[in-house]
């Protein structure tokens, strides 16, 4: 049976919820065609393949769909495009003359309803050509997806509130790395006053000893003036100076004011390497990527926990040829400093610290180990976890671990862990000479 053998317009063929008969003639077979558009959940259409793509055809579900009855959707040649929203039409008109080389297309937009509101409907087009190839007409599918563009918009919004969430967690988990520097250097911040505080001490000391020194060896020059006046015999001019001399112990003067000098020398310099050494831990200024030596950092690093370290542990380099590798200096300066005092905290006393570093291929690795005692099999998987910790309330802040992790995981390595109960624990930190998509500032 043909199509034209069968009056789509009439809106009476077929209603909802007729059972079509099932004789086999051809006018039932029509009439359940017609069944079949009329409850399919597709707008079935169809229109001319020109001008203004008048409509000439419309299934009767338009009406429970958009409202309209099929009938005043064909009388009007510019129903379709008068109800397409005015922010969508652009698009289509624009695109529209594309299914004459491309056979088909799909649109998607909002279509006024009865009701004024707007349905979301998905439009697929597809030209039909005669037997001669020229364009006979075009048959469109509308499909209401207001439910899933309500979804998807749903969805982004779930995103774009995800991506918020993100990027606070990632505020936040910046502030913690700065909370803990900062409580980490503040824990710290006793044992380096005392360490600056001991070398200025005895330079001050010495300087007032020197000053004494140097008002004595003034009387001495004053005594040998005046003797040499009084007494112009040699012999005796001699033995007054030789008196004078003795008196003053010039001898030991001369030989303490140059050791006065050279360790008051090796204070300020003391001093100076801690400033320094405070320095080249912060890399104040430096927040980008940059290219960097993990042995200065490692050094620097030691010298900032020198006073929590060296009254319990002795510390052991082995240090290997490593190539400098780009990173954020600052960010494994914490890293290491939070595993040395981990270390140093590990111990009671008499231990060792052990510092060896490596490389091999696009690796270096640096190796923090303690003989102090250990961590329980049972805490090893929870030991990274923030807020985590095995030491006594008020010691710790258990964002050590947690944070050091982050900031390897940034730079693309990773930190493996070894350890046994009351021998001693290994923390192996493993990067890349170029971090995945870091940039050389």
């Amino acid at each position: 049976m043909q199509f034209e053998d069968f009056d789509f317009s009439n809106p009476e063929a077929g209603k909802h919820g007729e059972g079509p008969p099932g004789d086999g003639t051809p006018a039932a077979t029509a009439v359940r065609l017609q069944y079949l558009l009329d409850n399919t959940p597709s707008i079935i259409y169809c229109t001319v393949p020109s001008g203004d793509f008048k409509m000439t055809f419309v299934s009767n579900n338009a009406l429970n769909v958009l409202g309209y009855q099929p009938e005043d959707m064909v009388a009007d040649p510019n129903f379709w495009f008068d109800h397409i929203h005015p922010d969508d039409a652009p698009g289509i008109f624009s695109s529209l003359a594309q299914i004459f080389v491309e056979g088909a297309r799909a649109y998607e937009y909002r279509f006024r309803v009865r009701d004024g509101s707007y349905l979301w409907m998905h439009d697929s087009l597809r030209l039909v050509r005669d037997e001669h190839g020229v364009p006979f007409e075009v048959i469109g599918s509308l499909t209401d997806i207001t439910e899933r563009k309500r979804m998807e918009a749903m969805l982004q919004a779930r995103g774009e509130e995800q991506q918020l969430l993100i990027s606070k967690l990632q505020e936040a988990h910046d502030q913690l790395l700065q909370s803990e520097k900062m409580a980490s250097i503040g824990q710290l911040a006793a044992g380096i006053a005392h360490e600056i505080n001991n070398p200025i001490g005895f330079v001050n000391s010495n300087m007032s000893s020197l000053q004494g020194y140097v008002g004595t060896l003034f009387g001495v020059i004053g005594q040998y003036e005046a003797a040499m006046r009084e007494t112009p015999d040699g012999p005796a001019l001699a033995a007054r100076v030789a008196e004078v001399r003795a008196q003053a112990d010039l001898a030991f003067l001369q030989d303490d004011m140059v050791d006065l000098v050279r360790e008051s020398m090796d204070g300020l310099k003391r001093v100076r390497d801690i400033v320094q050494a405070l320095k080249d831990f912060s890399h104040v200024g430096e927040t980008d990527w940059q290219v960097a030596c993990l042995h200065a950092g490692l050094d620097s690093t030691l010298n900032i926990v020198a006073n929590e370290l060296k009254y319990k542990a002795r510390i052991e380099k082995q240090y290997g040829e490593l190539p400098p590798i780009l990173c954020l200096a600052s960010q494994l300066n914490q890293v290491f400093m939070n595993l040395l005092v981990n270390a140093g905290q590990a111990i009671s006393s008499d231990g060792v610290i052990s510092i060896r570093t490596g490389h091999a291929d696009n690796w270096v690795w640096v190796e923090i180990g303690d003989t102090g005692a250990g961590i329980a099999p049972e805490h090893l998987n929870r030991i990274f976890e923030p807020f985590f910790t095995t030491k006594a309330v008020g010691s710790g802040t258990g964002l050590g671990l947690s944070l050091s992790y982050g900031i390897v995981n940034k730079h693309g390595g990773r930190i493996e862990v070894a350890s046994e109960v009351g021998q001693g624990t290994r923390f192996t930190v493993h990067l890349p000479l170029q971090p995945p998509g870091a940039t050389h500032a």
